[in-house]
């Protein structure tokens, strides 16, 4: 590794150090892209390219960049991702439980089959990102921006949405048992073929939400007031005094994920061993 370390060198040394702490000295580093920054150390490396099964559990990646990158099936149990900004990048299959991410940016990223049980997603801004057949248990999402995100298939039993942002946003089929919907916004969101017994959508918004063939009857907090603003038919099953309230059009579904930017100025670090 003598000729990959005196590449980076040659470039920040600053960088390099953080390189190798972050990544270690090995071959997954084959094919990753490093931008340097000229900043502190936590902020220094902007990476795409591709990383896949990568094993960075319980690294420090606060802030750090992820442009186009492919982090699929990599291992980042535990990890700190506190503010990072992964745009338009895939960590399809990953293992990030127990993962912090609060306040990261997550834009039009893949998180298809990704592991994020009772993972800190608290606060960040997912908008088309995809978590398809994800794994979301007990994982905190309160206050994230999910607007157009994928969530159809995913298993978020007992997840966190309280005040989230979820216009048209995709939950079909979905298992979100006794998850906490309370002050989310789910406007034009589809929940078709959902689970949601003792799920909590206290005072959430269901303006033009799909309800149609859901099944709510094990549903807290729900009001008559919201089933009369959302979409719903006679295959939609509600609380006890409920009753559902046809409409016209309002399917819900999402946009398309939002494109990932193309990589800028970055130094190609290859094994070169």
């Amino acid at each position: 590794m003598k000729c990959l370390s005196a590449l980076i060198l040659n470039v920040a040394p600053a960088a390099a150090t953080a390189a190798m702490i972050l990544f270690g000295a090995s071959s997954a580093l084959a094919g990753t892209q490093f931008q340097i920054q000229d900043r502190d150390v936590s902020r220094v490396i902007s990476i795409s390219g591709s990383c896949g099964r990568c094993d960075l559990s319980g690294r420090r990646l606060v802030g750090a960049n992820f442009v186009g990158a492919n982090f699929s099936a990599a291992t980042l149990v535990g990890s700190d991702l506190r503010g990072a900004a992964i745009i338009g990048s895939n960590f399809s299959e990953s293992d990030l439980t127990r993962a912090d991410l609060r306040g990261a940016e997550l834009v039009g990223s893949m998180f298809v089959r990704a592991i994020l049980v009772q993972a800190r997603l608290d606060g960040v801004a997912a908008s088309g990102a995809s978590f398809v057949r994800a794994d979301l248990s007990r994982a905190n999402l309160s206050g994230a921006e999910l607007a157009g995100s994928q969530l159809g298939q995913a298993r978020a039993a007992q997840a966190n949405f309280n005040n989230a942002e979820l216009l048209a946003a995709d939950l079909s089929g979905g298992d979100f048992s006794a998850a906490s919907f309370r002050h989310a916004d789910l406007t034009g969101a589809r929940l078709s073929g959902g689970r949601f017994t003792r799920a909590d959508f206290t005072d959430a918004d269901l303006r033009h939400a799909n309800l149609r063939g859901v099944d709510l009857s094990g549903a807290r907090g729900l009001t008559q007031g919201q089933i009369n603003e959302a979409c719903s038919d006679s295959s939609t099953r509600l609380p006890g005094g409920l009753s559902p309230r046809s409409c016209s059009g309002g399917r819900g579904g999402a946009p398309r994920p939002v494109a990932p930017p193309r990589p800028f100025l970055a130094i190609v670090v290859a094994d070169l061993d």
